[in-house]
């Protein structure tokens, strides 16, 4: 496991488009997933330990931008084949586990990940309702691999803000953890 940081967040690139199969069986676009406040994309995998640290909270986070107009997905891009654990298969049973109310969808080219910038698991894109980055930081802080629970998430808060003024803080504490299992 390779420790990676996200980079500055390039305020105001437009999403990518994407056409991915989702763990319930159907493809999903950038389209359906547009928020009419906001979109959050999340880059994750089944086994990384800093997304296991962080999954509650982030079906938790979803949940709750869902009531503001933000619409959320999640991506895995890790190379299946050298790991395992990160398979269709277990995405499924991955996203039962947590109750996911987002669609989970995989990137088996990497294309996606590749044309997002996506370097760790996770990685999380905010963007505002024109589909505009706004935010490329963390959830929230960790301690030994254990979210700090007191106050609300870095991710929640800045939705909200980027909900209701369009615009993501200046100041943004990159998000951290495995890195992309590229193909070799």
């Amino acid at each position: 496991m390779t420790l990676t940081e996200t980079p500055i967040c390039n305020f105001d690139e437009k999403a990518k488009e994407f056409n991915l199969l989702s763990t319930a069986n159907k493809i999903v676009t950038l389209d359906e997933i547009k928020g009419k406040n906001g979109t959050l994309i999340m880059f994750i995998c089944n086994h990384c330990p800093y997304v296991k640290a962080v999954i509650k909270n982030i079906v938790e986070d979803v949940n709750f931008l869902e009531s503001l107009g933000i619409k959320s997905a999640a991506i895995m891009s890790n190379d299946v084949k050298n790991y395992p654990e990160d398979s269709f298969e277990n995405m499924i049973s991955f996203s039962k586990f947590y109750n996911f109310s987002f669609p989970y969808l995989i990137d088996n080219t990497q294309k996606v990940a590749k044309e997002y910038g996506a370097v760790c698991t996770p990685d999380f894109f905010g963007y505002n309702k024109n589909l505009e980055l706004q935010y490329r930081g963390r959830i929230r802080e960790l301690k030994n691999l254990k979210p700090v629970t007191e106050g609300e998430s870095d991710l929640r808060t800045t939705m909200k803000l980027i909900a209701t003024s369009g615009k993501g803080p200046v100041k943004q504490i990159p998000s951290m953890g495995c890195n992309i299992k590229w193909f070799k």
